[in-house]
């Protein structure tokens, strides 16, 4: 039996794969990074022309047009499991945070900025989504959402 050996790879091939593997490690490092931070700066700002989410890369502003403030509610996950996320579609789901697009057991579409569960706020919107929060105040978040928009 004769054996052969590889014919070595050249040290620009080998430097090429250890850049493009660093650079995918500094990716997610960032990343991470990124989530921790949002997780522990995430605020919540409701005005006269909508709600705006500010943390990660998931933060948005909504116009009061689309916000159904009436319909929103303090979510009890155990009274109602059907708006316990399920799926994450395209976001963040570290232990104790949850941000980005997830579909809810219900099959319904849901932005989420979760962070605390019992104290979460579900607010639906006219655009085909709706909306899971952590505020820390989460009585005076939704009297808030409801004075701006009193739209069922």
């Amino acid at each position: 039996m004769r054996e052969f050996l590889i014919a070595p790879a050249t040290d620009r091939a080998m430097w090429s794969i250890v850049l493009v593997a660093g650079l995918i490690l500094l990716l997610v490092i960032g990343l991470l990074s990124a989530a921790v931070v949002g997780a522990r700066s995430a605020r919540f700002e409701v005005s006269q022309a909508g709600l705006r989410l500010r943390g990660d890369l998931y933060g948005r502003f909504i116009p009061v047009e689309q916000l159904r403030g009436a319909s929103a509610a303090r979510v009890d996950f155990r009274a109602a499991p059907e708006l316990m996320p399920a799926r994450r579609i395209m976001g963040t789901g570290l232990p104790g945070y949850r941000s980005g697009w997830f579909r809810l057991r219900n099959g319904e579409k849901a932005l989420l900025y979760l962070t605390d569960m019992s104290r979460a706020v579900y607010l639906p919107t006219t655009d085909g989504y709706s909306v899971l929060l952590s505020p820390a105040e989460p009585d005076e978040f939704l009297s808030a959402l409801r004075g701006i928009s009193p739209k069922p």
